[in-house]
C-alpha cells in the first residue's frame, strides 16, 4: 500500500528535494505541495493525504497555525521539520502540542546530499507517522491542576477523560509468565491493579508522542510528590533544555535537565539530556545521576533500556517503571531487568498512544503490571506512590 504525502514548505528547493527522495522509495508518493500554511490546510482537505510534512516559518499562515487548523478540519498525521536551535525546540514543542505527531531536523546541506542513511531515516519516519493516530480533539495539553500554586502558567483545557482500560483479576484470567509469552502474540491485559506502595524512584520512558504525554502525566503530580522521578524522552540534545524548562513552568513538581552528579529527591523530575545516556547509581541509599557520552552502538541517545537497566541494579525491587507512547521497543529489556528484581512496570494502552510501539513491546512480553489510558497515569501515580 502506497503512503500519500502532502509537502508544505515555502522553499522551492526543499519541496523539490523532499518530493524526489520520497517518490523514489516506491512505497511513498507525494500527492501535492503547498507553499504556505493556508494553502496546506486547503490541500489537506482536498487531497486527504496519509501524512503531511510541515515547515514552521511560512508566509500567510505559519506551521503551528496550520497544524491546529488541520486537526480541527481533517485530522491527519503531521511530521514537522525543525531547526536544531533553542528557538527551533520551542516552536517544535508548540507544534506537537497543536497536534503534530513527530519532528525531524531541517538541514538544507544534508537534504541536498544523496546520503542513503538520511533518506532511509526520512522515509521510515514517514511510514511510522502514517501508522500513528491523529490527535484531533485530544491534542491539547491539560490545564494546570486545581490548587496549583500562584504563578503557575495555565495550559490548554484537558481532553475528555477516557474510560479506564485497566483489567482487574475479576475481569480477565491471569496472563502466563513472561517467559511463556508468544513473541508475536497480541498484548495481553495486565493481570491486576498493583498495590499502593513506596518506591525509591519512578522512571518514565517515552518517544514519539512523548512530549505531550509526559506533560499530561506530570501536571497531575503535587509539589510534595513522595518519590524522585527520572524521565527519558528520545529527543536531540538541543531540544531537552527547552523541554525541561517548559515542563517546569507547567508543573507543580520541579523539572530540569539532569546533570552529572545530580542527587535524586522527592518532587524533582530529572530529564535525560539528549544525545547522552543517563544512569542512576545508589550511594548509601541515595540516588545519584551519571551522565555518559552517547554510545554509537546504541540507536537511542538517551536510551530507556540504559536508564531502566541501571535502576534494576541500583534500586532492585524498589522502582516503578512507566512506558509511554513511542516507536520501536526501547524500554522492553530495561523493564525486563527491573521486573526480575521485583520492581513494577506500567504501560500506556493502545487507544491513547500516538504510536503503540514501546508500550506494546512491554505488554506483549508480559511485563506490564498495569496497562493504563494516558489520562489515568498521572492520577494513578498520585494514588499509588507513597
Amino acid at each position: 500500500m502506497t503512503v500519500s504525502v502532502l509537502v508544505v514548505d515555502d522553499s522551492g528547493f526543499f519541496r523539490k528535494r523532499l518530493t524526489e527522495i520520497l517518490n523514489a522509495s516506491g512505497t511513498i508518493k507525494v500527492v501535492g505541495a503547498a507553499t504556505n500554511g493556508r494553502e496546506g490546510v486547503e490541500m489537506a482537505e482536498k487531497l486527504r493525504p496519509d501524512v503531511i510534512t510541515m515547515d514552521y516559518e511560512m508566509p500567510v499562515m505559519n506551521g503551528i497555525a496550520a497544524v491546529k487548523e488541520i486537526m480541527r478540519r481533517c485530522p491527519t498525521p503531521v511530521l514537522m521539520f525543525s531547526s536544531l536551535t533553542y528557538e527551533g525546540a520551542r516552536v517544535t514543542l508548540d507544534a506537537l502540542e497543536a497536534g503534530a505527531v513527530d519532528f525531524l531536523p531541517k538541514n538544507f546541506e544534508d537534504i541536498a546530499k544523496d546520503g542513503s542513511e538520511l533518506q532511509r531515516i526520512l522515509r521510515q519516519r514517514i511510514l511510522d507517522v502514517a501508522r500513528s493516530s491523529p490527535r484531533a480533539g485530544r491534542s491539547k495539553a491539560p490545564s494546570t491542576p486545581p490548587n496549583a500554586p500562584a504563578g503557575s502558567r495555565p495550559a490548554t483545557p484537558p481532553a475528555h477523560r477516557q474510560e479506564s482500560s485497566r483489567v482487574s483479576a475479576r475481569q480477565a484470567p491471569a496472563a502466563p509468565p513472561a517467559s511463556r509469552q508468544e513473541p508475536g502474540a497480541p498484548a495481553r491485559p495486565a493481570r491486576r491493579r498493583t498495590a499502593n506502595r513506596h518506591y525509591d524512584v519512578v522512571a518514565i520512558g517515552t518517544s514519539t508522542g512523548g512530549p505531550i504525554a509526559l506533560q499530561k502525566v506530570l501536571v497531575n503530580l503535587p509539589a510534595n510528590f513522595p518519590a524522585p522521578l527520572v524521565l527519558v524522552q528520545h529527543m536531540p540534545g538541543s531540544f531537552t533544555p527547552a523541554f525541561a524548562e517548559r515542563l517546569n513552568k507547567l508543573c507543580r513538581i520541579q523539572v530540569r535537565q539532569a546533570e552529572d552528579g545530580d542527587m535524586l529527591r522527592p518532587g524533582l523530575a530529572l530529564l535525560a539530556p539528549g544525545g547522552k545516556q543517563m544512569m542512576i547509581e545508589n550511594r548509601g541509599g541515595q540516588g545519584r545521576v551519571r551522565i555518559l557520552p552517547g554510545d554509537d552502538r546504541l540507536n537511542y541517545k538517551p536510551s530507556v533500556d540504559v536508564t531502566f537497566g541501571s535502576l534494576a541494579r541500583s534500586f532492585p525491587g524498589k522502582t516503578l517503571g512507566v512506558i509511554l507512547t513511542g516507536m520501536g521497543a526501547d524500554g522492553k529489556e530495561g523493564s525486563r531487568m527491573m521486573k526480575q528484581t521485583g520492581s513494577v512496570i506500567w504501560s500506556q494502552d493502545e487507544k491513547s498512544s500516538v504510536i503503540y510501539g514501546m508500550p506494546m513491546a512491554v505488554a506483549r512480553a508480559g511485563l506490564s503490571d498495569e496497562i493504563l489510558p494516558l489520562d489515568e497515569v498521572g492520577p494513578r501515580l498520585v494514588e499509588g506512590v507513597h
